[in-house]
């Protein structure tokens, strides 16, 4: 296998980590954006240093901090961009025959241009489109076996890879959440991110739209049948012999290889699914629980705990100490007193010494359980299961609040409270699951009886 730095130079990335990043990034797109809109990249070199110079001009243009540019005028700018560029690797600049300069990216270069592109957009993978290719790739019929099958193998890695980004997504929502100290940062994040970004782009048409479930036993069944026959596997393995330049009898092993592995691919994915599921139901359930941690408050032991963790926390983020600081906030010294004892050697202390004594079994009593006790600890146990806002429950809420209705806002629900606050949040929450018998649509941001949130319509569906 080829070293990556034999085909992309070693200093490829050396523009995009300098001082002046933003500017060599920033230039980059301009020339992307000039040459995508030819027949082919190249274009004339004096175009591009009129473009470089013009954007060198504007007063909003990236600084350059190197000495050499910070020398030289606009259009010499421009011209040491473009050798620069040429330098590390980005473009290549060729003489035709008629003397005229031309410019062109790098094939590589052009490939991570817009990947960074997609990086930057925050592109979402499109599962539909890949399932959908799969699925009618495999369905039809074609005189190029090999070439299909390779294109189903990419697209199934394309779908693979995808999947396993979310997982890790979700993953790093879920260990930023720890980061928000208020309510209002929760929130923000939970509703103005996560749901938007993961839940309503990606996760929700996962199971509903994009779900592979309904594909996935007719292209397993298809495959299963093309790795039976002997015609199909010859067909593809000269085809692919041709492209790869093997002989017809590695070309077959590969094609069985193939197949194997996106059948399998497809078998395992439940794996991937099933762990995103639950780290989505995790992610959401940690964003609710540190939030009600943060709206309620008590004159109990934990209570005072809390206001006090949450008081030091001010106090290390306003000083702008590290973790170690704690022990330099004065007022704690009188605020908790903690000492130890300690004895000279444990030889010091006398052990008694116990003769031998006879072993008397002692009758096992039985005692009749209280039944007043159980009777208390079931009571408490009901009313804790009464309190959990479960779908059901908060369908039921809707349900009734929407009354003869088809739709209301949230912020026409009754906010009394940090418990009437809290149904917002669950309502807003299980709107994103098929089984409710309502939708939501988000609205402006509103505030009512003091609790300020992003508001949205609920749909009888």
């Amino acid at each position: 296998m080829p070293h990556l730095f034999s085909t992309i130079p070693a200093n490829f990335f050396n523009p995009l980590s300098s001082p002046g990043k933003i500017a060599y990034w920033e230039c980059i797109l301009k020339l992307f954006s000039v040459m995508n809109q030819q027949l082919s990249f190249g274009v004339e070199r004096d175009v591009l240093v009129d473009e470089l110079q013009y954007y060198f001009e504007q007063k909003n243009a990236a600084e350059m901090r190197e000495e050499e540019f910070a020398a030289a005028d606009s259009r010499g700018k421009a011209n040491l961009m473009l050798r620069r560029l040429e330098q590390y690797g980005w473009i290549e600049i060729e003489t035709d025959k008629s003397y005229i300069q031309r410019v062109n990216f790098k094939e590589y270069a052009v490939r991570i241009i817009k990947t960074l592109l997609e990086i930057a957009d925050g592109k979402q993978v499109e599962y539909q489109g890949y399932i959908y290719t799969i699925y009618s790739l495999v369905r039809g019929n074609t005189n190029n076996p090999g070439v299909v099958l390779m294109q189903i193998l990419e697209n199934t890695d394309l779908l693979i890879t995808g999947l396993k980004n979310l997982n890790s997504n979700i993953k790093h929502y879920i260990d930023e959440l720890t980061k928000h100290s208020t309510v209002a940062e929760i929130m923000d994040a939970l509703f103005n991110d996560y749901i938007t970004n993961i839940v309503d782009k990606a996760y929700h048409r996962l199971l509903t739209s994009d779900n592979v479930s309904k594909f996935r036993p007719e292209i397993i069944e298809r495959l299963e049948s093309k790795s039976k026959s002997h015609n199909y596997i010859e067909s593809a393995a000269v085809e692919i012999a041709a492209m790869k330049e093997f002989s017809v009898t590695e070309a077959e092993e590969l094609v069985y290889q193939y197949l194997h592995d996106i059948i399998e691919a497809f078998r395992n994915m439940d794996d991937i699914l099933n762990e995103i599921n639950h780290k989505n139901a995790q992610y959401q359930k940690a964003a609710i629980n540190r939030a009600k941690f943060l709206l309620t408050g008590s004159e109990d032991i934990r209570g005072q705990l809390k206001e006090l963790l949450i008081g030091l926390n001010e106090k290390i983020n306003e000083e702008q100490m590290d973790l170690g600081g704690i022990y330099e906030i004065e007022f704690l010294d009188h605020l908790v007193r903690i000492y130890s004892s300690s004895f000279p050697d444990s030889n010091s202390f006398y052990s008694q010494v116990e003769g031998h004594r006879e072993f008397v079994p002692k009758e096992i009593e039985t005692y009749e359980p209280d039944i007043l006790l159980r009777q208390e600890k079931l009571r408490k146990m009901t009313e804790k299961m009464q309190r959990m806002l479960t779908p059901d429950k908060i369908g039921a809420y809707v349900e009734e609040r929407l009354g003869e209705r088809t739709s209301m806002r949230a912020g026409e629900l009754p906010l009394e409270g940090v418990e009437d606050f809290i149904k917002v949040i669950y309502i807003r929450l299980y709107g994103q699951r098929k089984n409710m018998k309502y939708r939501i649509e988000r609205k402006e941001e509103t505030t009512v009886n003091g609790f300020r949130f992003q508001d949205y319509e609920i749909w009888r569906k």
